[in-house]
C-alpha cells in the first residue's frame, strides 16, 4: 500500500528506511468509501491528501449547482487553499470512488519537519510544481475551446473518461451534460 507513495518521493529525493518507519508510524493511510465527502463548505482543515487508490473530485456549488473543479486519482496530491489560507473553505472534497488516502494535517507535517528536515525542501518542490501547473493549467482553460478541454483531458488524462461520470466530466470541461455527449458523438464520427 505504501509503495506507491514511496515512488512519488523518490522522484524528489531517495528516502531511508529510517524515513519510512517514521512516516509509516505516523497512522496516515486512511479508507474511504465512495461518495463519502471529506471537506464541505465552509469547513475550517489543514489536511493535505495523497491517492494512493481511488479518484477524489473538488468542486464548489453555485446557485444550487455542483461544478467541478478538479480530479486526483492515483499519485496525485493536493491540498484545499483553505490548508494554507486558514479561511473556510469554499470548495468540496468527495470520493468519487473507493479509496484509500495518505492525509496529513499540520501538526503530522510540523512533526515531520522536526523528524526529518529535509521534508521541508521535498514539500517546497511539490508546492512549486502543483502551483506552475495549476497555472499552465488556468490559462489553457481560459484560452481553449469546450472541445479541446476535452481533447486535452482524453490525451492527457484518458482514464477520468471511464472512472468518473459524465456530468462530473462536463462540469470539470464547463459545459452541460448534453453537450458533452454531443461532442462524444461528433468526434467519433471524426474517426470514423
Amino acid at each position: 500500500m505504501e509503495e506507491l507513495l514511496w515512488k512519488f518521493i523518490e522522484k524528489y529525493m531517495p528516502l531511508t528506511p529510517e524515513e519510512k518507519e517514521g512516516m509509516l508510524a505516523l497512522d496516515i493511510f486512511h479508507r474511504f468509501d465512495e461518495g463519502t465527502v471529506l471537506l464541505r463548505e465552509g469547513q475550517y482543515s489543514t489536511t493535505g491528501y495523497f491517492v494512493v487508490k481511488g479518484c477524489v473530485r473538488t468542486y464548489v456549488v453555485t446557485d444550487g449547482i455542483e461544478k467541478t473543479t478538479e480530479f486526483y486519482c492515483e499519485g496525485e496530491t493536493f491540498s484545499p487553499p483553505c490548508a494554507v489560507t486558514q479561511q473556510a473553505s469554499s470548495l468540496y472534497i468527495s470520493c468519487v470512488e473507493d479509496c484509500l488516502l495518505v492525509m496529513a494535517d499540520d501538526g503530522i507535517v510540523e512533526a515531520s519537519f522536526v523528524k526529518f528536515p529535509r521534508f521541508v525542501n521535498l514539500c517546497r518542490i511539490i508546492a512549486e510544481e502543483k502551483l506552475a501547473a495549476a497555472q499552465i493549467q488556468l490559462e489553457d482553460f481560459k484560452t481553449s475551446s469546450p472541445e479541446e478541454r476535452y481533447l486535452h483531458l482524453r490525451a492527457t488524462r484518458p482514464q477520468l473518461l471511464n472512472r468518473v461520470p459524465q456530468y462530473y466530466l462536463a462540469s470539470y470541461l464547463g459545459i452541460t451534460p448534453q453537450s458533452l455527449s454531443r461532442m462524444r458523438a461528433r468526434l467519433a464520427k471524426k474517426t470514423v
